[in-house]
């Protein structure tokens, strides 16, 4: 599995529909983790760190609209895209769906493709580098779709665990991120991996970047991790 797939988690009391879901998401390309009601979803935002989240409003106990202010209040969390699925058609539901935070709004009975499409789109501004995209950080440039690196106009060598910790940092910049978070995006949740192996490749990046000269981008942010400026 590729460390740098994005996450989507779905939220979705109905098995037969969490399921059907989760199965498209995975054919296109997607991890999936899975809730099915508000209270797992709340735990597993903190755990899974996912790139965008797919919400049906009727959940039992915490409503969808209930999960979606609470993700947005936080700060950790709340530039994570919500995607709100809902059988009310009424214009105030979504008007209010989209006021709690939601980032997009999709009624029931929907299209699949549409929904891919939807997700896709929401992906495009959490993570652009997923979608080929190219992001720039000061004089720094990052091709995703070739995977070159340049500063100030030269090239720079960087291997592929730096290329990825840069891209995850420049996907962000100014987010400062844990170690653990670090070794979840760059090398998966799949591989055990010492938290210093994050300090040594930071060493290295941060070489790397300053291999044609120029200041050190990367803060260390003492007992939290690291940020790019």
């Amino acid at each position: 599995m590729p460390a740098d797939q994005p996450t989507v988690l779905v939220v979705e009391d109905e098995a037969a529909q969490r399921e059907v879901l989760s199965y498209n998401l995975e054919a296109e390309g997607f991890r999936v983790a899975r809730a099915e009601n508000g209270e797992e979803a709340l735990v597993l935002i903190d755990e899974e760190n996912p790139d965008i989240i797919v919400l049906d409003w009727m959940l039992p106990n915490v409503s969808g609209i209930e999960v979606c202010r609470q993700i947005k209040t936080r700060p950790e969390t709340r530039n994570v895209p919500i995607i709100m699925l809902s059988a009310r058609s009424e214009e105030v539901d979504r008007v209010r769906g989209l006021e709690t935070g939601a980032d997009d709004y999709v009624v029931k009975p929907y299209s699949v493709v549409e929904l891919m499409a939807r997700v896709r789109a929401q992906l495009r501004r959490a993570r652009p580098a997923a979608a080929g995209l190219r992001l720039e950080y000061e004089d720094i440039v990052l091709d995703s779709e070739t995977h070159r690196v340049t500063r100030a106009g030269s090239a720079l060598k960087l291997g592929p665990t730096e290329f990825r910790l840069l891209t995850t940092f420049m996907e962000k910049p100014g987010r400062v991120w844990s170690r653990e978070q670090l070794l979840d995006r760059v090398w998966g949740r799949d591989i055990y991996v010492d938290t210093r192996t994050v300090d040594v490749h930071i060493g290295r990046l941060r070489k790397a970047l300053c291999q044609h000269g120029g200041t050190d981008p990367l803060r260390t942010v003492r007992g939290a991790g690291y940020a790019l400026g």
